[in-house]
Parts: structure tokens; C-alpha cells; sequence
């Protein structure tokens, strides 16, 4: 079953959609995509455990992208718009308990939200090929960056010293790197979700992170939760790729902090370890969850 529908956040509309039997009385399973500006629809790859585990899965076009689509405020693109809308949703939806999955950014927002601001209610956590630390990420990029052709690496550094990312060896480098590490076009038996037009939210990217994965120059270029992380004291599932953007040093060094972690290395994946090994990811996942009830 699905349902969806708007909550009023600020002066815009924030899009939700659940999936599963109203009826549930298990822990809901609230999902925050990446980005900034990405949007929920790679999640409803995960609706199989809705219907397998009889649980509801929320998910959210964050504002600023998707059905939540907003641009021309730059302003709105900080960390505290964000955490303030995921307390709206959760509000509005009655979402006393939770189980919180995050992937990519929408992990960073799961550690800030449960760092620094003690949520109640909250389960347990799911960080899905995600950072504790901006700075920490970009030295891991270019670390990766360092591995490319030397013409790659020569159009990437141009590009940041002059801050003209138009040029076409540039824009070739990035590609590649995203290819190698992110994800590639969907093939033609990709699901519907993976290729469905969708609203980008562009401004949110570039005034949130930066021009590109591997430089942090936005609103978010000083989150740092790397000291915080001991302080969680519900259980923890980290997924992460080989191949990620998220890389084994940024994931070990979430697990090696936060008390009750489970971490789940897909070797062969990449930063959609969901899209690229949907069977095991959501064997795992639903065997976590059920310790939670």
C-alpha cells in the first residue's frame, strides 16, 4: 500500500510517501536520501521490505528537490533548515518511534540530528554509505583522485585553482571518477525508480556542499560529528561499498567510534549498495531490524 501527500514546512510543502500496512506495529523506517537535492525515489527500491517485513518505509523529498521542489533562496541551504524539517515531518506524521536510515548526505543529517540534538524516540540508525566529517571526506576523495590518469588529475586541479568547472576535460574527469565510484547509468532492466525523470535540486548541491563530490565548499563544509559518535547509545547498521565515495577508512572510522555498530562491507559496490546488491542489502537490513522489533 502506498500513501502520499504534503506536510507544511516553512512557507513550502515537503512531499512524503509511505509504503507498507498502515495497520504496522513495528518501529517505522524513516529514509533520508542524499544530495542535498537528490530525491527519495531510489528508496522505493527498498518497498520489498515493506511488504516482506510488514513495515511502513517513509521517505521524503527533502526541500528543495523533487515533488519539495524550491530554488532562488539560497538562504533556506544549511544544516538547520534541514534537521528542522525532519522535525516536521516527524511531527506531523506521528512518528514517536523511528528507525532512521540515512545515505549519503541524508546520513550526515542522521548524525547531526541525533548528535547534537538528542531526539527521542529514536531506535536505531542506519548509515548507508555516509560521512562523519566533511573535511574528512574530501581528503579521502582526493586521496582517490591521486589514482586517476595524471590528465584527469591535472583537469581536476584546474579546475579547482581557477573555479571554472565548465571546461570539457574537467567535466570528462568527473564522470569518470562518479563511474568508478558513485554509480553509472541505469541499464535498460534498471527499475523505474533509477530512471524516472526528477527534479534535481541544483541550487540546494551547489549552496549546501559545492561544485562536486570531492570539494566541500558549501554550508556543510564544516560538519564534523567524529567526536560525537561514542555518545550514541542506540544500534548502529553501516553499509559501505568498496568502490565508495564512502571509502573503508571513512566507514571504519564511524564503526570504531560509535558503540553498538554492525558494519556491512559490500566489496564489489559502489555509493548505491541498495541499487547494486538489493538481495543481500535487504537480507541485512531486515535481519537488524528485527533485533529492533
Amino acid at each position: 500500500m502506498i500513501v502520499d501527500g504534503y506536510v507544511r514546512f516553512l512557507e513550502y510543502q515537503t512531499y512524503y510517501r509511505i509504503a507498507g500496512p498502515l495497520s504496522s506495529r513495528k518501529t517505522p523506517l524513516l529514509l533520508l536520501h542524499g544530495g542535498p537535492g537528490s530525491t527519495h525515489n531510489y528508496f522505493e527500491i527498498l518497498d520489498r521490505l515493506a511488504e516482506e517485513d510488514g513495515r511502513l518505509l517513509i521517505s521524503y523529498d527533502q526541500l528543495g528537490c523533487g515533488n519539495s521542489y524550491v530554488e532562488g533562496h539560497p538562504e533556506l541551504w544549511t544544516m538547520e533548515t534541514w534537521i528542522s524539517e525532519l522535525k516536521t515531518i516527524r511531527h506531523a506524521l506521528g512518528l514517536k518511534e523511528v528507525v532512521l536510515l540515512g545515505q549519503s548526505w541524508g546520513g550526515m543529517l542522521l548524525l547531526e540530528y541525533v548528535c547534537r540534538h538528542a531526539p527521542e524516540g529514536v531506535r536505531g540508525i542506519v548509515l548507508s554509505s555516509t560521512l562523519p566529517s566533511s573535511r574528512l571526506w574530501g581528503e579521502e576523495q582526493a586521496r582517490m583522485i591521486r589514482q586517476l590518469p595524471s590528465a584527469m588529475q591535472t583537469a581536476i586541479r584546474t579546475a579547482a585553482e581557477s573555479g571554472d568547472y565548465s571546461a570539457p576535460d574537467y567535466r570528462e574527469a568527473e564522470e569518470f571518477y562518479m563511474e568508478l565510484h558513485s554509480a553509472g547509468k541505469p541499464g535498460p532492466d534498471a527499475p523505474e525508480c533509477l530512471t524516472r525523470p526528477k527534479q534535481k535540486g541544483r541550487e540546494s548541491y551547489l549552496i549546501g556542499w559545492g561544485p562536486n563530490e570531492f570539494t566541500p565548499t558549501g554550508t556543510l563544509k564544516d560538519y564534523d560529528v567524529t567526536e560525537l559518535l561514542s555518545g550514541i547509545r542506540v544500534p548502529a547498521l553501516i553499509f559501505s561499498g568498496g568502490n565508495d565515495l564512502c571509502t573503508p577508512y571513512i566507514a571504519k572510522t564511524m564503526f570504531d567510534r560509535i558503540p553498538n555498530a554492525q558494519w556491512e562491507l559490500f566489496r564489489d559496490c559502489r555509493h548505491m549498495c541498495f541499487a547494486e546488491d538489493t538481495e543481500r542489502y535487504i537480507a541485512v537490513l531486515r535481519q537488524w531490524l528485527s533485533g529492533l522489533n
